[in-house]
């Protein structure tokens, strides 16, 4: 086990290339990557089927209720918040 870092020592300012090492050091494995990629992705088609789904179910209560919100603007809604999700898994994959 490392030893714990003294005060002295944590109250020293870091240095730019001790930053730069670090943070050069600190990488996502791939599995971690993947499974992000799969995560979020799979919440977009997950969020797209159950979306539509429920507006099929519910569209004649909606009409009826005269909302200013449609089923047009919940449509889009429902594909934005999925073509995001899915933008964010294969974000995840590449970074």
């Amino acid at each position: 086990m490392p030893s714990q870092p003294s005060v002295q020592e944590l109250q020293q300012p870091t240095s730019v290339k001790d930053a730069l090492a670090l943070q050069q050091r600190d990488y996502d494995c791939t599995s971690c990557r993947v499974m992000g990629s799969v995560v979020f992705t799979g919440m977009g088609i997950y969020s797209y089927a159950s979306g539509m789904r429920q507006l099929r179910e519910r569209e004649r209560e909606i009409l009826r209720s005269g909302s200013r919100f449609g089923l047009g603007a919940r449509k889009g809604a429902i594909y934005a918040l999925s073509a995001s999700l899915v933008g964010l898994g294969v974000y995840r994959l590449q970074n």
